[in-house]
């Protein structure tokens, strides 16, 4: 299934005055994180799977890479991403990870920052990111925690009667497959793995694993978003893996 989330109004609306209040688990937890892995990236060519509104593109771009391939299921976001990240080294395409094919293209660099646990065939998808990459190229993704999506349902922590989190409700952790949780609107889709099959996959399609990062919110995010201290307890992304 190929849900296409952010073309819903509701949700768009809602998701673009979340990431312009700067204020957010992308800002001071998933990009610090993501940015910390990544290589030289002067004169290398990058293909940004997931690219939303084309921020890390152009972060590409700022530091060195040659030329970025941005792609993205949304219209709305590919808009956007025209509208506020153009540049004359960055192409921005509208297509799912599913149906994207660029033959004769390989790549030194493929990232993809919080869009794989919308991908229900996972397997496929590596195996796509295997061909596009070049002799040592490089994938770096983030996704969310398999803690995180493992039980099935929302409101998964269990609480005081004051309301204050007395724990994480761990369950379903082992059955794999699609989760419905509200994000804005009902039944946002995303795809529940474990660790180990998220790091399987990759081994079993010929990539060779160089680090897996669980990170923690950054100083100025706990001072911004104090409630980020709840990462301790249960992380909330698996950002990045290399």
């Amino acid at each position: 299934m190929k849900q296409n989330i952010y073309d819903n109004p509701t949700f768009f609306k809602d998701y673009i005055s979340l990431r312009e209040s700067g204020i957010t688990y992308n800002d001071f937890v998933e990009q610090p994180a993501m940015k910390s892995a990544m290589p030289d990236l002067r004169g290398k060519t990058v293909l940004d799977l997931g690219c939303g509104d084309g921020h890390f593109s152009t972060y590409c771009i700022e530091n060195g890479a040659a030329k970025v391939i941005g792609a993205d299921i949304s219209s709305n976001m590919i808009a956007r991403a025209k509208k506020n990240n153009s540049h004359d080294n960055i192409e921005f395409i509208c297509v799912s990870m599913e149906d994207l094919e660029l033959p004769d293209q390989q790549f030194d660099l493929i990232i993809s920052s919080l869009s794989v646990h919308y991908i229900e065939d996972f397997p496929n998808l590596v195996q796509k990111v295997s061909r596009l990459l070049k002799n040592n190229g490089e994938f770096i993704f983030s996704t969310e925690h398999p803690i995180a999506t493992a039980r099935k349902g929302s409101n998964h922590w269990v609480k005081y009667e004051k309301g204050d989190k007395l724990h994480w409700a761990l369950d379903n952790y082992q059955e794999e497959g699609k989760r419905e949780h509200d994000w804005y609107v009902d039944g946002v889709v995303i795809y529940h793995r474990t660790i180990s099959t998220l790091i399987n996959t990759l081994i079993e399609n010929g990539l060779v694993l160089e680090k897996v990062i669980e990170p923690q919110s950054t100083a100025a995010g706990l001072e911004q978003m104090p409630k980020l201290i709840n990462e301790k307890r249960r992380p909330s992304e698996l950002p990045p893996v290399k």
